[in-house]
């Protein structure tokens, strides 16, 4: 019994997956800024673009302080496309990104990289003669260029199919294959976050996964979401949703599978669960969540086995920390649960014979969400016969199910009816009991 994972998703893609980040520096002094707050100026009429613009064409040595009169104004989505509709505007900004003078292209990618954090289709496929060139450089021997050259196209990549289509024949994922060799961390997370925009477009079951699991990308992602707990904890962040993406996308995979995805991921989580404090570390539950989802995922593809009992224990320990300071973990951790105990009954037994039960029904009213998945649960060790059901009874069950058939959730009462359904026909003598409660 697999629940759908689109509620479960939800939060996470319409909040942060697709949303657009922006790489400033903290203490730039910016045209503009009063005080260095992050405050965004006011549009600039079509006459007072056109100057910026003239002032960045001339060939003075002032051109770097046009540029960056012109990143400042361009953090104004109104004056982005005022200034992507001047000709010769992007031709501009090209010329110097490309420019032999450091400096110059430096502050050329600061503003492609403003423009790409428009919310503007428009905008975004004005940019579309520059993504070869960002492509490029992120071969190059900057650090911070490449990150910039990073973060513009994971932007852009949200915003335009246009866009997606015209990088994949630039060879975008074989150049994010040779990135995520890089060992700057910096480099890795913003290799993550490109790759995690494109695995979310609409076409990446058909027209960008293959791609992917065709190269070294795959290998490369697991060793670092493994790696997190030791250094790079932000890309094996975004790795590990990179992962999600790929199995919850894709209709098999045997790759990740002979690559030892459940193994590997499995072992993770039991290092997850032994190093989080009782006061769990800040950002920790980040990671946690992907790994949760992926496990769940690939555990629910026929012939997919866990093996290890150790994972219950693992799921309670992570229960246990984050029940209280990040309360969607337990929506994970339930639905992972679900898939361990759905057509596996050594880990219905082990979930009885560890003592789990007790903790799993203190759970059974944590949420609207949780009630079914816990109910889910309890069904899928109910199944397995009349010894099951007789364990789950010798706790004060039948009380705490009855109240349930009252709630306003059609879904939690016909789980919570198909439960009582089980018990009552592996274990008839209890019917009396049912009736007198």
């Amino acid at each position: 019994m697999v629940p759908c994972p689109a509620a479960l998703r939800r939060a996470r893609r319409q909040e942060q997956l697709v949303s657009k980040r922006l790489l400033r520096e903290d203490g730039a002094a910016q045209e503009g800024a009063q005080d260095g707050a992050d405050v965004v100026p006011d549009p600039l009429s079509e006459d007072e673009v056109l100057e910026l613009l003239r002032g960045v064409q001339r060939g003075s040595e002032d051109r770097k302080r046009w540029l960056g009169r012109l990143r400042w104004a361009l953090q104004n989505e109104e004056t982005q496309q005022k200034f992507v509709r001047l000709d010769g505007s992007i031709r501009t900004l090209t010329g110097l990104f490309t420019s032999s003078l450091a400096e110059l292209q430096l502050e050329a990618a600061r503003c492609l990289h403003e423009l790409s954090h428009s919310s503007v289709p428009a905008v975004a496929e004005a940019c579309l003669p520059v993504t070869s060139y960002l492509l490029t450089y992120l071969s190059g021997h900057s650090l911070e260029l490449t990150e910039l050259c990073l973060y513009t196209l994971g932007n852009l990549i949200v915003e335009s199919e246009a866009v997606r289509k015209q990088l994949l024949p630039q060879g975008i994922i074989p150049v994010l294959a040779s990135c995520i060799q890089s060992p700057h961390e910096a480099v890795l997370e913003g290799v993550g976050y490109v790759l995690s925009q494109l695995l979310q477009a609409k076409e990446a079951p058909t027209e960008i996964i293959p791609l992917v699991l065709d190269s070294a990308l795959p290998q490369h992602m697991l060793q670092l979401v493994c790696s997190g707990l030791r250094a790079a904890m932000g890309a094996a962040v975004e790795f590990a949703w990179c992962l999600h993406y790929i199995i919850c996308r894709h209709k098999d995979n045997e790759l990740l599978l002979a690559l030892g995805a459940v193994p590997t991921l499995t072992s993770l989580l039991l290092d997850l669960a032994a190093q989080i404090p009782q006061d769990a570390s800040e950002g920790l539950e980040l990671l946690v969540c992907p790994v949760l989802r992926c496990l769940s995922n690939l555990l629910a593809q026929t012939g997919c086995q866990g093996q290890d009992g150790r994972l219950l224990i693992a799921v309670f320990l992570i229960l246990q920390c984050f029940l209280q300071q990040h309360p969607f973990l337990i929506h994970e951790c339930l639905w992972l649960l679900n898939n361990l105990t759905a057509d596996d009954p050594s880990f219905c037994s082990a979930l009885l014979s560890l003592d789990l039960l007790p903790a799993l029904l203190q759970l059974l009213t944590c949420s609207q969400m949780g009630t079914v998945l816990v109910l889910t649960v309890l069904c899928n060790m109910a199944e397995k016969g009349q010894f099951q059901c007789q364990q789950l009874l010798q706790q004060p069950l039948l009380a705490q199910l009855l109240p349930l058939l009252t709630l306003p959730d059609p879904e939690a009462v016909g789980q919570c009816l198909e439960l009582l359904h089980l018990l009552f026909l592996h274990c008839p003598e209890v019917r009396a009991q049912g009736a007198g409660l």
